[in-house]
């Protein structure tokens, strides 16, 4: 079987359409039709029904496309180990949410390098339901995520296991020339402009749930920007856009700098708990789930996080 038959199906599943299909693999329609017809030959099944100015993909195919996909990332790993083949040298595949991978992963990685000389680490990056589909398709074994507090873990099945590596808090922000509009009280005209996260992001949802102000649009009166991207808030509200809310991970330097300037005494602050989950079907990612979550920290974050605060108050990740 030609492995580019996998990626051929997985692009036609998508596109529904073999001209279209045909375009994004860089060939004539006529020749990936060829392609499609020898996977049906191989298969000894017909995957499309070929109709006037349209096809028709088969409901055993489309049922079949989760494992189709983690079939195709296991075959590429497997190829690039063989041809990359060092002896004790492994590729670990991590999931994670955007802002955890800037805020959380570094340190991570950093802590696992002197156990784990030869670990490498590849990193997939989407909003958490993606995350969420790639380690239930196999595509990692590793998947590092935010949840808030007091919420039920994720249900996964036996070969799964949680592990808790840390503690983050949302914080309000705002720098720039707002920095100014800030009362002696710590709070801020209602009106003052907001860069909001979309209420079907993790973010939104954590934060509506929370009640806390200028998070969403809905809790905003002068909504600026609209955005997933925490660290784009970050920027912006460094800039003196609006007010934003990050994780404190990101934000510490520019708030110990001057340069933001936490709204937290006024508007509250959200409390996370950063989490792994570990496909330990992978010696190797149980191994590494065993390893970060023996040095998680026990001790919460300070119950309020002002303008100024030490990364060490932080509790993240110290030995």
């Amino acid at each position: 079987m030609d492995l580019r038959w996998i990626d051929d199906v997985l692009t036609l599943l998508e596109e529904g359409n073999l001209t279209r299909a045909a375009e994004r693999r860089n060939v004539t329609q006529p020749a990936f039709s060829r392609r499609i017809r020898a996977f049906e030959h191989w298969l000894g099944a017909v995957i499309i029904e070929r109709q006037t100015n349209r096809i028709e993909t088969s409901d055993a195919l489309k049922a079949s496309e989760p494992e189709i996909r983690a079939i195709a990332s296991q075959l590429r790993e497997l190829r690039t180990k063989v041809a990359q083949y060092e002896p004790m040298r492994t590729t670990v595949s991590l999931a994670a949410q955007h802002a955890p991978i800037q805020s959380v992963f570094p340190d991570l990685a950093l802590r696992a390098r002197e156990t784990f000389p030869k670990v490498s680490f590849r990193l997939r990056a989407g909003n958490l339901s993606d995350c969420v589909s790639h380690f239930l398709r196999g595509d990692v074994s590793l998947l590092l995520c935010y949840e808030a507090e007091k919420t039920q873990p994720m249900a996964f099945g036996d070969h799964v296991r949680r592990g808790l590596c840390g503690a983050e808090v949302l914080v309000p922000v705002v720098g720039g020339a707002l920095r100014f509009a800030v009362k002696d009280n710590g709070s801020v005209p209602s009106d003052t402009p907001a860069i909001a996260y979309p209420p079907d992001s993790f973010f939104g949802e954590v934060l509506r749930t929370a009640d806390r102000p200028f998070a969403t649009a809905d809790m905003s009166e002068n909504t600026a920007c609209l955005t997933a991207f925490s660290s784009g808030i970050l920027e912006m509200a460094a800039k003196g856009y609006g007010v934003g809310w990050v994780p404190f991970s990101m934000a510490y330097r520019e708030l110990e700098a001057g340069n933001l300037i936490s709204l937290a005494n006024r508007l509250g602050q959200v409390q996370l708990d950063v989490v792994l989950y570990a496909d330990v079907k992978s010696d190797t990612a149980a191994a590494l789930l065993n390893f970060w979550t023996r040095y998680a920290t026990a001790a919460r974050l300070p119950d309020q996080i002002f303008g100024t605060v030490s990364p060490a108050r932080a509790g993240f990740y110290d030995a």
